[in-house]
């Protein structure tokens, strides 16, 4: 089997302060050990950048935000999908790439949680994707319910793994999907 690590939207817009606090600070950490695991056994890596709409949005192409952070830089010959909504199926070629390539399973990291990390977990299942997300490789932001009340970023975090585990993806930490890793071919 082939597994894609598919690293969503590590952005530098997603540093700034509109956000609100945040979970998980060793979230890109921990993306760079599984981005240098995968690129010294030359496994598929597969970088989505979000391109913004909103106005106001850091994530915007013109603007710095949009760029990578530096844990997360594509290398030379990395493929990059750009999307301007929270999944990384719609609108790119990214599924037509993972199944030109045989590519059955992916790996899933990146930000947040909550938003764009869910959205492509839940669409990749729903194509017959068989999909891992690394728990302690993604993170989010506190919210706000509409009904007024106040949702810490962890408890955000939390309640979206447990929504997709076992129902679109295995949630599974860093340590353990490196630990598994030889199983993984090379394509």
């Amino acid at each position: 089997m082939t597994a894609a690590l598919l690293v969503i939207d590590v952005q530098q817009g997603l540093d700034e302060p509109v956000w609100g606090q945040r979970n998980n600070p060793a979230a890109e950490t921990n993306i760079a050990r599984l981005l240098a695991a995968w690129r010294d056994r030359t496994l598929p890596v597969i970088h989505v950048r979000h391109c913004s709409v909103e106005p106001a949005s850091p994530l915007r192409p013109e603007l710095p935000g949009n760029a990578y952070k530096a844990e997360a830089q594509p290398l030379p010959g990395e493929i990059e999908f750009t999307k301007t909504v929270n999944s990384a199926f719609i609108g790119t070629g990214l599924e037509d790439h993972l199944r030109s390539h045989q590519i059955t399973a992916l790996v899933v990291v990146g930000l947040t949680t909550d938003h764009c990390v869910s959205t492509s977990v839940r669409m990749a299942a729903n194509l017959g994707f068989e999909v891992t997300l690394v728990a302690d490789a993604t993170a989010t932001f506190e919210r706000q319910g509409h009904d007024g009340s106040h949702y810490s970023a962890e408890t955000m975090h939390n309640i979206n793994l447990a929504s997709l585990s076992g129902e679109f993806c295995a949630v599974r930490s860093t340590h353990q999907v490196l630990d598994a890793l030889a199983a993984f071919s090379a394509p």
